[in-house]
């Protein structure tokens, strides 16, 4: 669908955000921090603005990671029983959403995504260096990722960090390779949800497409920049964007 009253100017204010986002997300994750609120000042309803931002996510994410895969950083087809699961588990989060309380859900998330950042900022010796993992591939496929991809169905901000702080944390990639790793993930999430809101909400399919495009050109961009420098660009935009998130949550409840 395309809104009738959406003007030309703010079209092209939403794709400047999405741009924005598309350079965040592909570095760190964190884009729907800035996408999801442009949405809803153009007036979008709550749901509308989360379908609609799934779409143009999820291209972001397939374009970072293809860049990442092009370059060596990742094995899409060793991924893909696992983006199978974050799939499966993004379309049961966008179910619960009339289920679960999300507000209560919320409330958790500033103090957790503070301590993402503290931990990203002052965790000594986190390089692009891999360490050892902590739980087997398969244990992490069906541990790990149904929770983060649950969560990114069910609400989505601080998806990306979450998968970040998993792939850094348990499966002992170092700050590039997790990166890497989050991003088909990410699209799979990102698409099991799309696929529910599409069925349930009123998407701004037009709006989502043309954003899309915007952040597929920031997703490049923001791919290419994660691995020319690595760790030293990749940790000062996750702990940016995580503290900017746990603010923006705040300040919706005041």
């Amino acid at each position: 669908m395309w809104p009738l009253e959406l003007a030309p100017d703010l079209l092209a204010l939403l794709m400047a955000a999405a741009f924005v986002a598309g350079i965040i997300d592909a570095i760190a994750g964190g884009g729907g921090l800035i996408t999801l609120p442009a949405l809803i000042l153009a007036g979008a309803p709550p749901v509308t603005a989360i379908g609609t931002n799934k779409i143009q996510g999820a291209c972001g994410a397939a374009t970072a990671a293809f860049s990442y895969a092009r370059a060596g950083h990742v094995d899409l087809r060793r991924q893909t029983g696992t983006a199978a699961i974050a799939f499966a588990a993004g379309m049961g989060g966008a179910l619960l959403v009339s289920w679960l309380p999300v507000d209560t859900i919320q409330l958790g998330l500033p103090p957790l995504l503070i301590a993402i950042a503290l931990f990203f900022a002052l965790k000594p010796g986190l390089g692009d260096v891999d360490r050892a993992a902590r739980l087997s591939p398969f244990v992490f496929a069906v541990t790990a990722v149904p929770l983060i991809a649950g969560y990114d169905g069910l609400l989505g901000p601080g998806a990306g960090a979450f998968y970040m702080l998993a792939f850094v944390t348990l499966a002992g990639f170092g700050v590039l390779r997790a990166v890497a790793h989050t991003k088909l993930l990410n699209l799979a999430s990102n698409l099991g949800s799309l696929l529910v809101f599409s069925l349930v909400a009123d998407v701004w399919w037009g709006v989502g497409v043309a954003m899309a495009i915007a952040q597929i050109a920031g997703a490049r961009i923001g791919a290419g920049l994660a691995m020319r420098i690595g760790a030293r660009v990749i940790k000062p935009v996750l702990v940016v964007t995580s503290v900017a998130l746990a603010l923006r949550l705040m300040w919706d409840w005041v």
